[in-house]
C-alpha cells in the first residue's frame, strides 16, 4: 500500500467499531436478533444528509436489478439499501480494513450478507473486470483522492458499454478551501478537493454524457445546522456521526458549515451516463 494510501486509511482507522456500534445498540435496548437498517442509519450512511440523500439517489435514477459498485463504501449503508430494497447485486469497495470489516459484520447482522460482496481495496486500482457493472455509485470518496483522473478512469473501466455514474460529493469553490479538521481530513495531507468544472472536463474527455446534476448545497447547510443545534441541545447521538468522528465531531461538522455557508464548499449530486 502506498504512504498516501496508509494516511488515509488512518484518518478513518477505529478500532473495534462493530464492537461499539453493538455496545450502543444493547444501550438502547435494541434487540440484536431484530435489528434493522433504520437502527443503523445514523451510522452506516457516512455522508451529508445520511439515509435520505441516498434513497434520492436511487428515485433519480432507477437501479432495480442492476450490478452495482459502490467506490468508497464505508459501513455498507446505501450498499444494504441497493440489495434490500432494488435487489441490486452489490460490490462495495474500500481502502478501510476496519470500515469492510464492520461493513461485513453489520450485513451479516442484518441478514444481508449473501447479496452483497464487501472488498478491501484501492479506489485507484478497481479489483474487477472491465465492464463488469452497470452502474458505479461513489459518495463523499473523491476528496481524499489525487488523481482524478484516474479516480475516474477507473470507474470508466469497470462500467459496461451503457453504463451510468451516480456521484454526491463535496466540492471547492475556485481556490477556496475549508478549515480542518473536516469528517475526511484532519489536515490538508489527505485533502484534495476539486471544482465541480474538473470533474465534468474530466469525465467530457472520458466520453461520458452528463444526464442530470442537482446543487445540494443548501440542503446540506440545514441538516447541518440542524444537527448541530440537536447535538448542542441534547448532546450526540448514541448512533450517529459522532461514533466516527469522536470527540471531534462538533469541530468537523461545524467547519463544513462554515465552508458551505460561505461559499467555499459546495455539495452536487449527479448521473453521467457512457
Amino acid at each position: 500500500m502506498s504512504k498516501r494510501n496508509i494516511l488515509i486509511e488512518n484518518q478513518y482507522e477505529l478500532s473495534g467499531l462493530f464492537e461499539d456500534i453493538l455496545k450502543r445498540l444493547k444501550e438502547q435496548g435494541i434487540d440484536l436478533s431484530t435489528v434493522s437498517r433504520s437502527n443503523i442509519a445514523g451510522v452506516d450512511e457516512f455522508h451529508i444528509r445520511g439515509a435520505e440523500v441516498s434513497k434520492e439517489l436511487v428515485a433519480e435514477f432507477d437501479l432495480r436489478d442492476l450490478k452495482v459498485l459502490d467506490v468508497g463504501c464505508g459501513l455498507g449503508g446505501p450498499c444494504r439499501m441497493l440489495a434490500d430494497e432494488f435487489n441490486c447485486q452489490v460490490f462495495g469497495i474500500d481502502i478501510s480494513h476496519e470500515f469492510i470489516r464492520t461493513a461485513q459484520k453489520l450485513s451479516k447482522l442484518l441478514g444481508l450478507d449473501g447479496k452483497i460482496e464487501f472488498v478491501r481495496g484501492d479506489a485507484l486500482n478497481l479489483p474487477f473486470e472491465d465492464g463488469s457493472f452497470n452502474v458505479v455509485w461513489t459518495q463523499h470518496v473523491q476528496m481524499n483522492i489525487e488523481d482524478k483522473l484516474k479516480f475516474y478512469s477507473e470507474i470508466n473501466r469497470v462500467l459496461d458499454k451503457n453504463g451510468v455514474f451516480i456521484y454526491y460529493d463535496i466540492f471547492k469553490k475556485d481556490n477556496e478551501d475549508v478549515n480542518y479538521p473536516v469528517p475526511w481530513a484532519n489536515n490538508e495531507s489527505v485533502s484534495f478537493l476539486q471544482t465541480i468544472a474538473n470533474m465534468e472536463s474530466i469525465l467530457k474527455d472520458l466520453g461520458f454524457t452528463r444526464k442530470q446534476v442537482t446543487d445540494q448545497t443548501f440542503k446540506g447547510i440545514e441538516f447541518f445546522r440542524n444537527l448541530l443545534d440537536k447535538i448542542k441541545i441534547s448532546g450526540p447521538p448514541k448512533i450517529g456521526l459522532n461514533v466516527l468522528l469522536g470527540d471531534s465531531t462538533k469541530e468537523k461538522l461545524g467547519n463544513v458549515l462554515s465552508g458551505l455557508a460561505e461559499n467555499k464548499i459546495e455539495l452536487q449530486s449527479g448521473v453521467y451516463m457512457k
